[in-house]
């Protein structure tokens, strides 16, 4: 009807009336525990300070400060697309720590950016960091000049707003275009919320979420390893170009493109365009070196870029003496 008073208030406002004049019996927030009376005085936690109460806190510190940066990173993303504004993530992050770090003399719980409150600010009309900061000042004014009534807030005047929230928050256009979307994307984000409803840890389902999508995308790039071959007119000598991003899963592909039965006087391999990435990808350039010197062909690596001729000249084997050596006596 208007814009002027937030629909969650007059859902809250008018429910609250309902229950009370109709003397409906219904949980309220009151029930669900006291309400703090006063102000939280300020406190230094009265704790130990050594490695046994580090080797206490830091599992629950850790899995907070994951899922609390993982959830406003995502509410900011989600504000910045509703409201086609940027904003500072770095500069989220560090406030959170440090309001965190803050609350912890009060006797406050580790908190984060929330989705919910935070679509119903911007549903509202709420636009800039006022609007948040009021929003606290308020709740904080309710519950302590105004905590009876707050009490007699009907729970289910509370569920009534979320689930619009829930409604208005979700992703429809993700299950509309589900058969567009790659299998391998949908698959992560399915195994996210089931994993997360079922074991009611959020920390839990972005973690298998994100090796999932890693999994995935590693394969993804594994593929688009490409490998090119020019012999020379004489037959005698054979260059390898390589493409792509070249670590632990790309191996195999890779060492299917090239022909070791051949006779070859030279081979050059040319890492122009290609990058490696770790141990893996070096012993597979060992094991190519390797197999041609068996054959009698000289190998040449050209091409390699900086990083990548460092990771080799640091763990590769094929010029090293010594290690080719012991290796040949195991």
């Amino acid at each position: 009807m208007t814009k002027l008073v937030p629909s969650p208030l007059v859902a809250i406002v008018t429910l609250t009336a309902v229950s009370i004049v109709a003397g409906i019996q219904v949980p309220t927030v009151g029930d669900m525990g006291t309400l703090p009376t006063t102000l939280p005085p300020f406190a230094i936690p009265q704790v130990p300070l050594n490695l046994e109460t580090l080797n206490i806190i830091f599992p629950y510190a850790l899995t907070l400060a994951i899922v609390g940066l993982l959830e406003s990173l995502l509410t900011a993303s989600l504000l910045d697309e509703l409201t086609n504004t940027p904003s500072d993530k770095n500069q989220e992050a560090k406030g959170q720590g440090i309001a965190n770090i803050i609350s912890s003399f009060f006797g406050g719980m580790a908190g984060c950016a929330m989705i919910g409150q935070s679509v119903i600010n911007i549903k509202s009309g709420g636009r800039g960091r006022l609007s948040t900061f009021s929003a606290g000042v308020w709740l904080l004014v309710f519950i302590l000049v105004l905590g009876d009534w707050v009490r007699r807030i009907p729970m289910a005047a509370l569920v009534a707003v979320m689930i619009m929230v829930s409604i208005g928050t979700f992703n429809w256009s993700s299950i509309t275009q589900i058969r567009r979307i790659p299998r391998s994307e949908t698959a992560a984000m399915l195994s996210t919320v089931l994993i997360t409803v079922i074991t009611h840890n959020l920390a839990i389902g972005v973690v298998i979420g994100i090796a999932l999508s890693t999994v995935f995308f590693s394969r993804k790039v594994a593929k688009l390893v490409f490998v090119d071959t020019v012999l020379s007119p004489d037959g005698l000598h054979r260059t390898y170009s390589i493409a792509g991003q070249i670590f632990f899963v790309a191996i195999d592909d890779l060492l299917e493109k090239f022909n070791f039965h051949e006779e070859l006087e030279k081979v050059t391999l040319d890492f122009s365009h290609a990058h490696i990435w770790d141990q893996a990808a070096v012993g597979a350039i060992d094991q190519i070196v390797l197999k041609f010197r068996r054959t009698g062909a000289d190998v040449e690596l050209v091409g390699l870029n900086e990083a990548s001729a460092t990771l080799l000249e640091k763990l590769a084997i094929h010029n090293d003496p010594d290690a080719l050596e012991k290796m040949a006596s195991h």
